[in-house]
């Protein structure tokens, strides 16, 4: 049996500014936008090639502090790449950073160990590591 996560809830301060940030400056799919009423909406995006979606909203989510989900990870076969895109989106996101050493020989240095980090507008954490293909 397979089990797959499908859905992490992002916990945001503003719907509308998350909803950006995650659509025009990372790239994500806006899935849905659901206003249940003035209380209630629900927002999934999916990052580009992703089987896991993000959601965020409002009153129908689990009450968590804005800002406090870290390590949140993306996976992309090409971390220069990635950097510079999120670098043309206005994304803030730290210089390429090699963290460890790799057990066995890699087609590229970056795989497995390259990372680059950034945060939501409510400092939700993210990293972003480099794979380029895998056993």
């Amino acid at each position: 049996m397979n089990w797959t996560l499908e859905v992490v809830i992002v916990p945001v301060s503003d719907v509308d500014r998350a909803k950006e940030f995650y659509a025009d400056r990372l790239g994500f799919v806006v899935d849905h936008d659901t206003v249940i009423n003035d209380e209630a909406r629900i927002v999934q995006l999916t990052p580009p090639g992703s089987g896991c979606s993000v959601v965020i909203g409002r009153g129908v989510v689990p009450d968590m502090p804005p800002g406090s989900l870290k390590g949140l990870q993306l996976v992309v076969p090409d971390l220069q790449k990635a950097r510079a895109e999120l670098v043309e989106r206005g994304v803030e996101v730290s210089e390429i950073q090699v963290v460890g050493a790799n057990p066995r020989p890699v087609p590229d240095p970056l795989d497995n160990v390259g990372f680059v980090f950034f945060a939501d507008p409510d400092g939700n954490a993210w990293a972003v590591q480099q794979i380029s293909s895998r056993a």
